[in-house]
């Protein structure tokens, strides 16, 4: 079995002349048609992540459930039209990602509105534009919410965020439900027991659910389970005091995924049977009815089913570096450089024996421009065409213009067929921002 095989997409094989293909097509002459960097999405593999989740649930979880899509991961109109049709929810944080829901067609009640510092704009857009629930991030939202509601004229669901104080081995940039985070309501000093006495006080909203997010890239089920025992246990305190029990009860998302082999992960089914599990057990103990357990998945959806292409420029020997300089790097994928994101990547137009170490750099201006360091790769030719797996999660999502560079275009593949879902960006899309000062504005020198 190739070692690759857990981190290609499904649909991933080599032909006879050692090309590399995915979703039934040849990376090689994608490449050459459509350039490079050039990223790739597989739709069997998307829909392989879908039903990896929905056969989990059946098997360990006897309530209701949904699992709602965390945009963030990555999202445009495609990804969009592919989660409805595909029956998913979404988690949205931003008035533009509400805006790719809405202009994609996506049933606005399927929608959960995150986000620890709303705008007014977004929570009137949603709000009116028939949000299924927002979620509660912090005392002062709440009132901008009634506010907003009340003027629309809709009793609008909610969920409260709890920050259940439970630290996850993860890098620090990406944990988020330590009792220092910025995300959520705090158990600690009653800030949560007030939210939710005057949600329920309220007649603009309906609060209907509890949700928590511990971090992401969690590879251990214990801070999942804790947090699941913290929000039944707030659930448990409230019911006691006011009758009230939640309809939704959400952990997250989260779950780590492999970017190299052998790395540590979390599968659906493993973190599904324990989530359940500690449900099950607390619902029971308290008393409490079982919720419908929402799931909120980003790159544990999408990681896989995407696959970045490169070009191999010049090759250089610094010291003892041998670097292999590709068209890509910080710019279509920070991650890298922002909390030190390992990959690996293959040869995608030969297939030879890998006994050549490279560091993959990209073009750049900072020496922290570093793909991968010693990738383990063929001994590589300018021109080659290289493969960097699990590139589907965060990568776009993150991308940006930096030394002012294009951003990539995108492909959906599927059976044999593509079909281009972002076009690659223009010169004239850089700077269709920028307005002239000089016109109207002439230098001045001082010949003093």
């Amino acid at each position: 079995m190739n070692p690759l095989s857990p981190i290609l997409p499904v649909t991933a094989r080599r032909d006879a002349a050692g090309h590399l293909h995915a979703g039934g097509c040849d990376l090689v002459a994608l490449a050459e048609t459509h350039g490079t960097p050039l990223y790739l999405y597989d739709q069997a593999t998307l829909d392989h992540a879908v039903s990896d989740y929905r056969g989990a649930l059946a098997e360990h979880w006897p309530g209701d459930a949904e699992i709602a899509y965390a945009v963030k991961a990555w999202f445009n109109l495609a990804a969009a039209q592919w989660a409805a049709s595909s029956g998913l929810g979404l988690d949205v944080v931003s008035l533009g990602e509400w805006e790719i829901a809405r202009r994609a067609g996506f049933p606005p009640e399927r929608v959960h509105l995150h986000g620890n510092n709303k705008p007014r704009s977004l929570l009137h857009a949603a709000i009116v534009g028939g949000v299924g629930s927002v979620v509660v991030d912090h005392e002062v939202e709440l009132a901008m919410i009634e506010e907003v509601a009340a003027a629309a004229g809709r009793r609008q669901p909610l969920w409260l965020r709890l920050n259940p104080a439970v630290a996850a081995d993860t890098h620090h940039h990406i944990e988020t439900g330590s009792a220092r985070s910025k995300f959520g309501l705090s158990l600690s000093d009653g800030t949560v027991m007030r939210v939710a006495r005057a949600a329920l006080a309220s007649p603009h909203v309906e609060l209907v659910g509890l949700h928590a997010h511990i971090g992401s890239q969690i590879a251990d089920t214990a801070p999942l389970v804790a947090a699941v025992r913290t929000l039944l246990g707030f659930a448990a305190e409230l019911h006691g005091a006011t009758g009230w029990a939640p309809r939704d009860l959400s952990p997250g998302g989260g779950w780590a995924v492999p970017y190299t082999p052998g790395d540590p992960h979390l599968t659906p089914a493993e973190a599904i049977a324990a989530i359940s599990r500690a449900l099950l057990d607390g619902c029971q103990q308290h008393g409490l009815p079982l919720p419908r357990l929402v799931l909120e998945p980003g790159r544990e959806l999408v990681a896989r089913a995407g696959v970045a292409l490169y070009r191999v420029g010049a090759l250089k020997q610094a010291a003892d570096v041998h670097y292999a300089f590709i068209d890509g790097g910080l710019a279509d994928n920070p991650r890298p450089a922002l909390y030190d994101a390992r990959y690996t990547a293959l040869l995608a137009n030969r297939d030879a024996p890998q006994d050549a170490t490279y560091t993959l750099a990209g073009p750049f201006c900072e020496s922290g421009d570093i793909l991968i360091h010693e990738a383990r790769l063929p001994a590589l030719q300018p021109g080659d065409l290289l493969a960097v797996p699990v590139s589907g999660a965060y990568q776009l999502s993150m991308a940006s213009n930096y030394n002012a560079a294009p951003r990539p275009a995108v492909l959906w593949l599927h059976e044999g067929q593509t079909a281009l879902i972002q076009r690659r960006e223009t010169f004239d899309d850089l700077l269709s921002r920028d307005l002239p000062v000089f016109d109207d504005l002439r230098p001045t020198t001082d010949d003093r």
